[in-house]
């Protein structure tokens, strides 16, 4: 299985999925038109990864900022990495970005999946 890598604009976020390490990275910006359509390989990356996945996973989650549209994509990442035995969340969030950090724990709710909130 090979590792997902897209390359980050100033809409779309850089996203580094690395199966050897577990590594499941996120970052940038998340302001997609159309997320379901944007995030359809990340689910379908994920999904295989499930079925044979490193011991550990996580994914960390490093944005500046994402639309509606995203959230409702991220939860269905997340519900995607609960499948994953021994995988966890990071966001990750700027101490002054109360947004970002509000928007995690909202996610956080809705998730069983272990879920870490990291001020940067």
């Amino acid at each position: 299985m090979e590792n997902l890598v897209i390359t980050g604009t100033e809409t779309t976020p850089q996203i580094t999925f690395t199966k050897e390490t577990g590594t499941l990275l996120i970052e940038g910006k998340s302001l997609v038109d159309d997320a379901k359509t944007f995030y359809k390989p990340v689910l379908d990356w994920l999904s295989k990864y499930s079925k044979d996945p490193a011991k550990q996973t996580e994914l960390v989650i490093k944005l500046e900022y994402l639309n509606t549209d995203t959230s409702k994509q991220f939860l269905d990442l997340f519900n995607q990495l609960e499948k994953v035995p021994n995988a966890r969340v990071v966001w990750n969030f700027s101490d002054e970005d109360e947004d970002m950090e509000e928007m995690g724990q909202e996610l956080a709710e809705l998730v069983t999946i272990p879920f870490e909130m990291r001020s940067m």
